[in-house]
């Protein structure tokens, strides 16, 4: 008689009967599998639309009123935290302390698992304590088996501090931590093609879920013009080439002379577009973008140009 051990109640644990075989699988087949499995992603997370965007809003308002969006994981969903924020500055022109990822073990734990960290919930709590949360913050605890106990931790802790607090996990999550969140995500994508990877479907629907996140929240704050990345700084080659071509489309000018526009704006798009719609300088664009919040909607009438088909 073949003993079978009751069913997880972590979604996210249990073992998926289309890939009970994949370790017959040829190299094409797997991919297919995994092909096959990563695109129920997509409607697990668009089933949490309305979830996403109240945390959407959540964070814009910290971000309004100078507050900071903290993410907290332990494993992957710490290491897709740390992403999400380090990729902000240089998306949006940003302040690094604005988007910040927490990840349990500390740096070493980027890198390579430190075995434990993720058990303590006191842990949490205490990087809660060092970082100052407070009532303008909002701390989005990471956990794709809503169980990690160091994310409890900095939740309950930060919602002590009176921060806005909410939870992305792929499977449903007590009503303990239910009740120490504002905003439960929930994106049930099933098992995993490996029992419990949850770098796989989890991982993936989680880094869709920050990517709404800051990109909302940043593109609510006038982050961007239109579908433009204009509040970025030309501080590589990459970057000097972005903006050299968002200036010559948006304000039709030549590459030369976008160059020189953007050296006079202290190499800044928002602020060289502007400069150029209005006929000002430096000083009296950073001045309107500074009154009207900082969305060039406000200060510039102009619709964005066409897409070009």
């Amino acid at each position: 008689m073949t003993r079978q051990a009751p069913p997880d109640p972590r979604i996210t644990e249990r073992r998926n009967p289309r890939t009970a075989n994949i370790d017959l699988a040829s190299a094409l087949e797997i991919v297919d599998l995994m092909n096959a499995e990563d695109r129920t992603v997509a409607d697990a997370v668009a089933s949490q639309r309305v979830e996403i965007a109240r945390l959407v809003s959540l964070t814009e308002d910290a971000f309004q009123r100078d507050g900071r969006l903290f993410y907290v994981g332990a494993g992957t969903s710490g290491r897709l935290g740390i992403l999400d924020a380090s990729e902000c500055p240089p998306t949006f022109g940003s302040d690094p302390d604005m988007v910040q990822g927490i990840i349990a073990g500390g740096f070493p734990a980027i890198l390579r698992a430190q075995e434990g960290a993720e058990d303590s919930p006191a842990g949490g709590a205490a990087i809660m304590d060092e970082h100052n949360v407070g009532e303008r913050d909002v701390v989005v605890g990471i956990a794709a088996s809503g169980t990690t106990p160091f994310v409890h931790g900095a939740i309950e802790r930060a919602r002590e501090r009176n921060a806005r607090t909410a939870i992305i996990a792929c499977t449903p999550v007590s009503d303990r931590l239910l009740s120490h969140v504002d905003v439960a995500v929930i994106a049930i994508v099933g098992p995993e093609v490996v029992t419990g990877s949850t770098r796989l479907k989890a991982g993936t629907a989680t880094k869709m879920v920050l990517n709404m996140i800051t990109t909302g929240a940043m593109i609510r704050i006038g982050k961007t013009y239109g579908n433009l990345m204009v509040d970025l700084k030309a501080t590589n080659a990459k970057l000097r080439d972005r903006s050299e071509r968002i200036v010559v489309e948006v304000c039709n000018i030549s590459r030369d002379e976008a160059r020189s526009l953007l050296e006079a704006a202290g190499k800044r798009v928002k602020t060289a577009i502007v400069m150029q719609k209005l006929g000002v300088e430096r000083e009296a664009a950073e001045h309107a973008l500074a009154t009207a919040g900082g969305v060039i909607r406000r200060v510039v009438t102009d619709a964005p140009p066409p897409v070009q088909s």
